[in-house]
């Protein structure tokens, strides 16, 4: 009896397992895919740019056309102004007709995201502070994305650490909505021993924020500037955020937090941050699953990311004559010069 040589019949085997393996691949698409994407605040900024950017990498090698949407909620707060952007958004989606929509933050949510649920389109959001079920997501088969939980638990110990007398603490919010579910969490979230809130305050005016600074002293040992975007100037218009960062860097002797690595870059000492990549590149990751491997969005849970980074401020450190201790630094991003002192 003729036999097959083993050889032969081994490149047999494995011709046929490659191309099980290869029908088993979903094609890529034949044309770029269109995404749009919805940002609620605006660009440059570290933390929009590091979510579409993180975005992009999750998506990987798959060919797409971008358009960008920036409805610029913080430097323009008010809400006929954020409705108006919110439409041409909205017309944008009707009359491009994308293949998926990527929205970041919670402006975004109220003014594109909710008002296409359950339709075709596949929607992908990151950087959102409010419960899914506030905007229908729960219940919604064409929207999955990532939900920003802030470390404030751990924001605060880095404080604690960074300077060991902390014992009193201010929270600093504006008037913005966003800011209602973060309390919440912040008001559960556990403390260092010896370290308790001591007010919590929402300001609406940039000279309020500026006397209320002045009066911090009097009662605490350190300050959370949570939310610094609206605060209006004698005009009327939000005073931006670099601007009220670097104010407080050169006239408050009081060491602060954020939640954001670009609070600190713009002056404030520390921050347990929140990565803007981590949640673009989250997300990124559920629009390829949807757009390359088919998953209905439905299928895809909503999440948290939960990478923190430690983040410190040398130069605020040395302006309120901290020495920090070399294993934080060493534990920690640093965060050497000011932004407005860079050429």
């Amino acid at each position: 009896m003729k036999r097959t040589p083993f050889a032969c019949l081994l490149g047999l085997w494995l011709l046929a397992a490659a191309g099980g393996a290869t029908a088993q691949v979903p094609a890529a698409p034949a044309a770029p895919l269109k995404i749009l994407h919805v940002m609620s605040y605006h660009s440059p900024w570290r933390w929009t740019d590091g979510q579409f950017e993180g975005f992009k990498a999750g998506l990987g090698d798959v060919p797409a056309e971008y358009r960008i949407v920036q409805l610029d909620a913080k430097r323009h707060s008010a809400p006929d102004e954020i409705a108006a952007r919110g439409r041409e958004a909205r017309e944008l989606v009707e009359r491009w007709k994308p293949d998926l929509v990527y929205t970041t933050d919670d402006d975004a949510q109220e003014q594109v995201t909710r008002h296409f649920l359950d339709r075709p389109l596949p929607q992908v959001f990151s950087g959102v502070n409010k419960a899914p079920a506030h905007y229908g997501f729960d219940r919604a088969r064409n929207v999955t994305g990532v939900i920003e939980h802030e470390h404030f638990a751990e924001s605060v110990l880095l404080l604690k650490r960074v300077v060991p007398s902390l014992r009193r603490l201010v929270v600093v919010l504006d008037d913005a909505p966003m800011w209602d579910p973060v309390v919440e969490r912040m008001k559960t979230a556990p403390l260092p021993p010896g370290v308790s809130i001591v007010a919590w305050e929402t300001l609406r005016s940039f000279d309020e924020f500026k006397a209320r600074m002045a009066a911090y002293p009097a009662i605490a040992d350190g300050v959370a500037l949570i939310g610094i975007f609206n605060f209006k100037d004698r005009a009327g218009q939000n005073v931006p955020y670099q601007d009220v960062l670097r104010w407080t860097a050169e006239n408050s002797r009081l060491p602060d937090l954020g939640f954001w690595i670009d609070r600190v870059h713009h002056g404030t000492l520390v921050a347990v941050t929140v990565s803007e990549r981590e949640q673009g590149l989250a997300a990124g990751r559920l629009a390829r699953r949807i757009l390359v491997d088919g998953a209905s969005p439905a299928s895809l849970p909503i999440h948290a990311t939960t990478k923190g980074v430690p983040v410190i401020g040398l130069a605020r450190a040395r302006k309120l004559g901290i020495a920090v201790r070399s294993e934080q630094l060493l534990a920690s991003q640093v965060i050497s010069t000011f932004d407005w002192d860079k050429p």
